[in-house]
């Protein structure tokens, strides 16, 4: 589980998710996508049997029933596994979705606040110097410029 998110400010502890939300609905989605799959089976087996089924109704009944049972012995596992992979990935690509607005609106509060500005400045001198520590103040100044011109931090 990623205990840390990447942020302008650099990385951040991430939010700890809920448990019981996510299992109930990647189980009630695991639980649709096999009804659909079983659905699916079933239609395609009935169409393929229908005209043999007009003189053997009780076979073709019968016949049905054990391809919905095959199908869901067989889906039931591959369906849980597919819903699991899906709600991490959209709890993922949702986690991501909030913290680049939750940046963006940072970001624009700060373009209005001097005193905002200078501690997201502050706080992104200090994610650049923990990559790599500087001796001098001439060097400090000179990334500092840089990365202002680079993130355009500079008011005209």
């Amino acid at each position: 589980m990623n205990t840390t998110a990447k942020s302008v400010l650099g990385t951040l502890p991430a939010m700890p998710a809920v448990n019981t939300a996510p299992r109930s609905s990647s189980k009630t989605l695991a639980n649709l996508l096999l009804a659909a799959g079983v659905a699916a089976l079933v239609v395609g087996v009935d169409q393929m049997i229908d005209s043999w089924a007009e003189s053997h109704v009780v076979a073709a009944w019968l016949a049905l029933w054990a391809v919905a049972v095959l199908a869901i012995v067989v889906l039931r596992g591959l369906t849980r596994h597919l819903a699991q992979n899906l709600m991490t990935g959209l709890d993922a690509w949702s986690a991501h979705v909030a913290r680049s607005r939750a940046d963006e609106r940072l970001w624009s509060m700060a373009q209005t606040d001097p005193r905002l500005m200078s501690d997201l400045q502050v706080a992104m001198d200090r994610a650049s110097q923990s990559q790599s520590p500087v001796r001098d103040l001439e060097t400090l100044m000179t990334r500092r410029a840089a990365r202002l011109v680079r993130d355009r931090l500079y008011y005209i």
